[in-house]
């Protein structure tokens, strides 16, 4: 079975996209549009790296991750998260770092560093 991976991201052009690249890489994909499927789609599911849209509805990613990092389950809290951001710019890594967020990308998203990341976090080859 593939590596599991949750695309959070309320653009559906950024999701069909990442999803249609990941899944020709063989990964299993789910995906949530704001940050409170994220949280139901979370606590049911594991899953082996979560890629975070910051600018989310219901709940930002910056929230969603901190909350992630706050649940009981010490497997599921450890999830790898990757945030997505149109502004890169208004965060420094110590703001990521501090929500949990293990790496981040800028918007316009580069695919093949995607795929790279992706790769990196879930130890598939590379």
């Amino acid at each position: 079975m593939g590596k599991k991976i949750l695309i959070a991201e309320d653009s559906s052009v950024i999701q069909n996209i990442a999803t249609k690249v990941l899944s020709f890489q063989r990964y299993e994909i789910d995906s949530a549009k704001d940050g409170k499927q994220v949280m139901a789609k979370v606590t049911k599911e594991n899953y082996d790296v979560i890629l975070m849209d910051i600018n989310m509805p219901k709940m930002d990613g910056m929230e969603c991750s901190r909350q992630i990092r706050a649940l009981e389950d010490e497997q599921k809290a450890k999830t790898p998260i990757i945030a997505i951001t149109g502004n890169a710019k208004n965060y420094s890594p110590e703001d990521f770092s501090a929500a949990g967020i293990n790496d981040f990308m800028p918007k316009p998203i580069d695919f093949d560093l995607l795929v790279q990341k992706v790769k990196e976090f879930t130890g598939s080859e590379v």
